[in-house]
């Protein structure tokens, strides 16, 4: 007779079975169970390092609790393995806008605003989303952009989701864009009378469309599903 347990390793997505001996004590059969689920972590890791250059963090659990070793491994546990992929690729682009950012009153640099669907988050704690957009709250992040500041001629934002592309581009998809943002900095700017007659005169249209235009900035964008 044998016993029948799984060892899941995310994000590879796959189950692998293990045949444990029943005529083995329990004992030696957690044991058994210890050996496989660390020879499995170490393929996964050798995966990833093959794969994205480095060792991702990961998270253990058995039979769905967050342990910090494989101690209390039972022969009917489940282990799983989950890497901090996603994490390591919004933080990483975090780091990378500040890096990059020009630094004359470090204004810029602390502007940087993180957003999961639409909602306001903190880079070093993402929560679960369908997409992941990263912008900045001052109204002259446009300029910098064009590269109209020396410290940062080549811009910030594409010149980071370039990296951040060619980098993570086999974990989640990153892209540069521009997206509207009517908070902060930017968003009292666009309320004042001089950004609404900019507007008016050279875009015309309604006043909705003038203000989207005027609250546009550029975007790094994470879609981790595609």
């Amino acid at each position: 007779m044998v016993g029948r347990t799984s060892v899941r390793l995310d994000p590879i997505s796959r189950d692998i079975a293990v045949m444990l001996n029943e005529e083995l004590s329990p004992e030696m059969q957690s044991a058994q169970l210890a050996t496989f689920a660390t020879e499995a972590l170490t393929e996964a890791q050798d995966i990833n390092r093959q794969a994205l250059g480095y060792v991702p963090d990961h998270d253990t659990f058995i039979d769905g609790a967050k342990r910090e070793s494989l101690q209390g491994i039972n022969p009917r546990s489940i282990v799983s393995i989950e890497f901090h992929l996603l994490i390591d690729v919004i933080q990483w682009v975090d780091e990378q806008l500040i890096i990059h950012s020009p630094v004359k009153t470090e204004r810029y640099a602390r502007s940087h605003v993180w957003f999961a669907d639409n909602v306001e988050m903190d880079p070093q704690n993402p929560p679960p989303a369908e997409s992941y957009i990263a912008l900045n709250a001052q109204p002259y992040s446009r300029k910098i952009e064009r590269g109209q500041s020396q410290q940062a001629p080549e811009g910030v934002y594409q010149a980071v989701a370039t990296l951040a592309k060619r980098r993570f581009g086999n974990i989640a998809y990153v892209g540069f864009s521009y997206r509207s943002f009517p908070g902060g900095a930017v968003g009292k700017w666009a309320d004042s009378a001089s950004a609404a007659k900019l507007a008016k005169d050279v875009r015309g249209g309604s006043a909705n469309k003038r203000r989207d235009w005027l609250t546009r900035q550029p975007a790094i964008y994470i879609d981790p599903g595609r």
